[in-house]
């Protein structure tokens, strides 16, 4: 598996150059990491144990998520050709 989009601009721009100001500086590697680790994962199995690494509920069933830092992750699931679609990076708490 591959990531296939991204449609957080602060990810795409991150994973594409390794920068973005849409991304705090604490934050940084933190996204790169998960976002490299995303991009080599064969399966979902590869995920497991991996930043906390976790199914989403209700009106976000489907998609999965693994830690930045405290409340903060990175949001994603796999589409319909086996591919990573990345979402969002925030608070999931406070969205």
């Amino acid at each position: 598996m591959a990531i296939s989009k991204i449609k957080d601009k602060g990810l795409a721009e991150l994973f594409h150059s390794g920068r973005s100001k849409r991304i705090g500086p604490q934050f940084r590697q933190s996204c790169l990491d998960i976002l490299d680790h995303l991009n080599a994962a064969a399966s979902q199995k590869d995920c497991a144990g991996v930043r906390d690494f976790h199914k989403l509920s209700g009106d976000r069933a489907g998609q999965y998520a693994m830690h930045v830092n405290a409340n903060f992750v990175v949001t994603f699931r796999w589409d319909e050709t086996g591919g990573i679609e990345v979402l969002w990076f925030g608070d999931y708490h406070r969205r």
